[in-house]
């Protein structure tokens, strides 16, 4: 099946003072997948295009929303599509049957990021023939090879290509793995934990820059690395498109789809999984009869989560929505709730909470003190923060939200005129270019 280009922008010759870049970015996700990093990649992309750099995407099928790829993409491992301002490779991402399967998880990253691998070394060059450490003419220069993590294995792929076009790479860190599946009990096998340690200072090491979301996640790349390395790891914070996301009236047509009517409705929107404490949020629908909590995603956690709150008729689940209904999910709730198991806010900046400022709608985050979400929600007047795990201090910030409807509308409101002045993709975009030096640019 022949697609459309996912993001048909039309590159204009570059912008003032800025020479032409061509990078080819590794990604787990990209549009129309609906995972929140390929949200993130997709508008980095379409920044960098609007720039006019040449980009070539080398990322999966789309597999996010069932967890396995989509009618219309199936049935080749590889799929190329030619944009006007590059290309994108879609790779088979060979979808484990179960989320909590973690073996199986690890081993189609591995084989994902072999195959991308394999492209990121032919995508670009004016021909097919694959002349590894030699270009085949000046055309095939690359200027940086940019891979997110996580999957690690994207990054270990993303150097060898680096090598492989004689250029650089830059390393995106959306959450810093091993830690984040360490602090969850989900990997505990010392083995495997020294493995992907090793891996992951040894990628540190090899990157030119490593970008990072927050000051957080920079102490704790920076503490793995030598002192001489430190400069290299960078802030580059998310962002939101405050066009596409905006407030919107809270009686939604989802709201009816979920059989809601006036009532105070609380969402967590997201991955389901176990680093989002959700039994916490399900404790706390307990005590809170009189709301509704609306489990708006998938995940590994999904079953158990279903099984806690099988006997509480104040708890609806919601799949992920397409990407054009984004606003509206999120207009549904009137409370939204970001919460993370003690530890990982360090290691985890949920990309959903600038969305949630977008939308116009309150917070209560459920996170470690002095750590990134909490930051920015201060900053933004636009919440509540409690500290993670807590049942008794989740359900008194909601109670006291919930009979506040005027609070509520202020903090939702902060929210919205806080993000409005938030760096926007167009800033994180040119963060990245400035991270490749002009004298790599072949323009």
């Amino acid at each position: 099946m022949t697609r459309e280009p996912s993001t048909p922008i039309t590159p204009n010759s570059g912008s003032a003072g800025t020479k032409r870049r061509r990078f080819i970015v590794l990604c787990p996700h990209f549009a129309p997948d609906i995972a929140p990093t390929g949200r993130v990649m997709t508008q980095l992309v379409d920044e960098w295009v609007a720039l006019g750099h040449e980009v070539h995407v080398i990322t999966a099928l789309p597999w996010y929303r069932d967890h396995r790829v989509e009618q219309g993409w199936r049935g080749r491992l590889v799929r190329r599509e030619r944009t006007a301002w590059g290309s994108i490779t879609r790779v088979h991402p060979f979808p484990a049957k179960s989320k909590s399967n973690l073996v199986a998880r690890a081993f189609a990253f591995m084989l994902f990021s072999s195959i991308a691998g394999i492209c990121a070394l032919i995508v670009g060059r004016p021909n097919s023939r694959l002349v590894v450490g030699r270009p085949n003419s000046r055309r095939a220069r690359v200027d940086a090879v940019i891979a997110m993590s996580p999957p690690l294995t994207l990054g270990i792929v993303g150097w060898l290509a680096a090598v492989g076009r004689r250029t650089r790479l830059i390393f995106n860190v959306q959450d810093v793995f091993p830690d984040a599946v360490i602090k969850t009990g989900a990997v505990k096998s010392r083995v495997l934990i020294s493995l992907a340690s090793r891996l992951e200072r040894f990628t540190y090491q090899r990157a030119s820059a490593v970008a990072v979301l927050s000051s957080d996640l920079q102490r704790n790349v920076r503490a793995k690395l030598p002192v001489g390395f430190a400069d290299r790891v960078h802030v580059i914070e998310n962002f939101v498109n405050t066009q596409r996301v905006a407030p919107l009236d809270r009686h939604t047509t989802y709201r009816r789809e979920l059989g809601l009517g006036d009532e105070v409705v609380v969402m967590y929107a997201g991955n389901v999984g176990f680093s989002q404490s959700l039994d916490t949020l399900i404790a706390a629908a307990r005590r809170l009869p009189q709301i509704s909590f609306v489990i708006n995603g998938a995940g590994a956690a999904l079953a158990h989560v279903k099984d806690l709150s099988r006997d509480l008729a104040n708890v609806h689940f919601g799949d992920y929505q397409p990407e054009v209904r984004l606003a509206e999910v999120l207009a549904s709730a009137d409370i939204h709730v970001v919460p993370l198991r003690a530890g990982l806010a360090e290691v985890s900046v949920p990309s959903k909470t600038y969305s949630i400022l977008a939308a116009g709608r309150c917070v209560v985050a459920a996170v470690d003190r002095g750590t990134q979400i909490e930051r920015l929600i201060t900053q933004a007047n636009a919440g509540v923060c409690v500290q993670p795990d807590d049942v008794d201090a989740l359900v008194s910030a909601l109670a006291d939200l919930a009979n506040d409807a005027t609070r509520r509308t202020t903090l939702g409101s902060n929210g919205r005129t806080f993000i409005e002045r938030h760096p926007s993709a167009r800033h994180a975009a040119e963060s990245y270019v400035r991270l490749v030096p002009d004298s790599l640019s072949d323009s």
